[in-house]
This record gives structure tokens, sequence and C-alpha cells, in this order.
């Protein structure tokens, strides 16, 4: 789960020259990566914070990028389980959809790979309800694959989420996919896996993606568009105005 506001933006500026690059899978988180979730995220956590008699902002500190699972664990663990996070999860898109968007860029760039039948995943640390219940809010097109909280032993920072997403989707773990976040945690996690890291700077300040280990950070996914394919699924995407420094 998901859920600060660390949005600073310091020297440098989005410049870069255009990337264009194969890759046989592109993989994306899910909050802050294809839907701006973050308010109501933060009045989830005010409504959990106020249930476990803990100050929100506390725990908004640090849950960002993490499972909810583990973060309850810190505060309470008779309530990390997945019964629990999967009903407080699935509430989120219900209660609190009209607080979220889509990034800009999201719809587009998710029919694109549709629309050429490419290999592509959701990888997330929120539930399975949180994210089904996004694809539908939102209406953004459904991979054949997702990976989510539940699946793995290890949330990210670990790199076990993408791990499991290249060897479901066929590609050996040496195989650098594409792996599409906006948390230093993602990031890091994307790295761990041998995977290149395009981040979006929606929540972290690019500085922060890319001293966690990004390639490339882009303001949104506005600026990077599929451009070819081939008939393994693998995708050609072009990277535009990434950031540079100063």
């Amino acid at each position: 789960m998901k859920a600060t506001t660390k949005t600073a933006n310091h020297d440098g500026e989005y410049s870069g020259p255009e990337v264009i690059q194969e890759f046989p899978a592109m993989l994306f988180d899910m909050d802050g990566t294809l839907v701006n979730s973050i308010d109501a995220i933060i009045k989830h956590w005010h409504k959990i914070g106020k249930e476990l008699g803990v100050d929100p902002e506390v725990i908004l500190q640090t849950s960002h990028g993490r499972r909810s699972i583990d973060t309850l664990r810190e505060y309470d663990p008779s309530k990390a389980n997945w019964d629990y996070v999967s009903a407080v999860e699935g509430a989120i898109p219900r209660e609190f959809g009209a607080d979220a968007t889509l990034v800009p860029g999201a719809q587009t760039i998710l029919a694109s790979l549709e629309a050429v039948n490419a290999r592509w995943a959701i990888v997330t640390s929120g539930s399975r309800a949180l994210v089904e219940g996004w694809l539908d809010v939102m209406e953004l097109a459904r991979p054949e694959l997702l990976i989510v909280a539940q699946d793995v032993e290890n949330g990210k920072p670990d790199s076990e989420c993408y791990l499991l997403a290249k060897k479901r989707l066929g590609l050996a773990v040496e195989t650098p996919a594409c792996v599409v976040e906006d948390s230093t945690a993602g990031v890091i996690s994307g790295k761990g896996s041998k995977c290149h890291v395009l981040g979006v700077a929606t929540t972290y300040s690019p500085q922060q993606l890319m001293q966690a280990g990004a390639d490339w950070v882009i303001r949104d996914l506005r600026d990077v568009e599929v451009i070819g394919h081939d008939a393994t699924g693998a995708v050609t995407i072009k990277i535009c105005k990434s950031f540079q420094t100063a």
C-alpha cells in the first residue's frame, strides 16, 4: 500500500534525449504509477489509524510502496492477515474512489500494449481486492497477469514480486524487462530483479527515484509510448523528456 506525499522537486529538468529501446515485457506498479490514489490512501490510513489508536501521519511516513500487511504488523499484528487486509483495501475504491484519478497517459499506454498483444503485467504491493477495484473504477485495461501482495512472502523493496512476474511470463531471471514504478521501494525492487526501471515522478522527486536506481525518470506516462512490437510479445518504447540533473 502507498500513502505518502513526497513530491519535492529540486535542481534539474525534463530535457533528456529520446530513448528508444525494446523490452520483452512491461511490468507496471499500480498505485501512484497508473492511478493517482494518494488522497484516497491518505483517507484510508486516517480511518485505519483511528481504529488502531495510532497517529495516521506516523503510519503514512513509512507505508508508501509497502504491503499493508507489513505495515499492520508494526502497529497491530492481530490485523496483519489477508482477510482483514482484503476487506479494508477492497473498500478503498468504493469509499474513496472519487479522490483518485488516472496518472496522465495511463489509459493510453495500457491500451497500446493490449492493441499489439504485448507481454505486460501489473505488479503491486496492494491486495487483489484493491487492484481489481481500481481496474474496475478507473476502467483500465486488465492484464492477463496480476502479481499482488498475497502472491509473495516478501513485499517491496524485496525483488520477489518482479522475479515472480518474469517467471510467470516465461522470462529468464537475467532477462531485463521494463519495470515502471513511482516509489523508491519499487525502484529498488525492480533493479534487484535485474530489470531496467522507468521511474514516474508522481509521488517521489526525480532525484529520489534516480538515487534509488531508476534508469530514467519521467513526469507521467504521457512521456512514454509504444512504437513497435513483435510476435513474441516484446515491445519497443520511446521515452521522451526524461529527467536530467542540472
